[in-house]
């Protein structure tokens, strides 16, 4: 049986968790590990909830053909049912807009075409030839500029060349980053004076014209204001409710149980059984205390008589209080005190009195030696 820790009120299988880390990249294996048992937990408490809510996965498929598995589908469910946003209005909208105007431009579109010289080789040499080909080119044109087509279509390495060298309207990051930077140093109707470099070889610039960026009306960028918006409310108030989730579980001890096989079980302990039903206490913790660790039985009587309670009152106020201060930690020890007992919930109780109670000291004997 794998090892188990507790995270987020959910009994987690070490093998689990390990193979889950994989899909987590960290800075040390051990954020790994929390990421992928955090992960982990949150995955088993929204399933848990879908069951509650008696939902059935039906999976979508992306714009990329991708379709979702049965615990995906059963997630968004859960969400889709469980959390509800309400729509930013006009105003909420407007006060994003002004705020911030230089989101709402238009990209500057640039013209341009260009003539390509691929090197013929990786070496030295072809780049030089290169570059030859290029500078004799701008040459030409300083002569005659009206030919640029022309050229492009009988020098041009590039595609382009059947439609003489024209790379049509450009948005920023549509061209290699040495290409754009040679066309912002031209003005409308300029070719440059240089041969520029990319990796595809070297590059004759001509800008036919660019289009400065413009402001954008409120109304075309209302919807996508409205968009970024209500998609920004939706992942807080998901997050809120994974975090309630986390919380109501946590404030069970252990509210569920991941098998080896990935399943969902009830919490591994029942302490809560003990705590509601005093008998149970009496009837059977004394009995088996006292064949279990006699020692602890004797110690845990002392105590409950110094304390003027019965054994039964003493050993709930100590799971009572347990509950309500354990941390993941603490719950993790627990369970692993219980794991392979017949009865976990004594076992359990056994190791709670064990870290209350103090073990009784030990009595030396001092030989003084002469």
């Amino acid at each position: 049986m794998s090892a188990v820790i507790v995270i987020d009120g959910v009994a987690l299988p070490e093998r689990l968790i390990a193979e889950e880390a994989q899909n987590h990249p960290a800075a040390t294996p051990e954020a790994a590990r929390m990421a992928a048992a955090h992960a982990l937990a949150i995955k088993a408490l929204l399933l848990d909830r879908a069951h509650q809510l008696g939902l059935s996965p039906q999976p979508e498929t992306d714009e990329d053909g991708r379709e979702e598995t049965p615990e995906e589908a059963l997630i968004r469910a859960v969400l889709d049912v469980e959390i509800e946003v309400e729509r930013p209005s006009g105003a909420e909208c407007r006060r994003v807009y002004d705020s911030t105007p230089e989101r709402f431009r238009a990209p500057p579109l640039t013209q341009a075409s260009h003539i390509l010289f691929a090197p013929k080789g990786e070496d030295a040499a072809a780049w030089r030839s290169a570059h030859a080909a290029a500078s004799a080119a701008i040459a030409e044109l300083a002569w005659h500029p009206h030919r640029f087509a022309d050229l492009a279509e009988t020098l041009s390495d590039c595609p382009s060349k059947g439609v003489g060298g024209s790379l049509g309207q450009l948005s920023p990051g549509d061209l290699a980053a040495e290409v754009e930077a040679g066309l912002a140093q031209l003005r409308d109707g300029e070719t440059s004076s240089e041969p520029v470099r990319s990796r595809f070889g070297w590059h004759v610039l001509r800008l036919e014209r660019r289009i400065e960026g413009r402001q954008l009306p409120f109304e075309n960028v209302l919807p996508r204001i409205a968009l970024h918006l209500e998609s920004r409310a939706w992942m807080a108030a998901a997050a809120r409710y994974v975090s309630g989730l986390a919380a109501d579980a946590r404030d069970c001890g252990v509210a569920l149980s991941v098998t080896e096989d990935g399943g969902l079980a009830p919490g591994a302990l029942s302490l809560g059984d003990l705590l509601s039903d005093q008998s149970a206490v009496t009837a059977r913790l004394e009995v088996w205390l006292d064949q279990a660790d006699p020692a602890l039985a004797a110690q845990a009587r002392e105590t409950a008589a110094a304390a003027g309670v019965s054994l039964a009152e003493f050993v709930q106020g100590e799971i009572s209080g347990f509950i309500q201060g354990a941390d993941d930690q603490g719950w993790t020890r627990l369970i692993s005190a219980a794991q392979g007992s017949d009865d976990p919930a004594l076992a359990c109780v056994r190791a709670i009195l064990k870290s209350k109670l103090k073990a009784p000291g030990r009595s030396y004997a001092i030989v003084r030696r002469h």
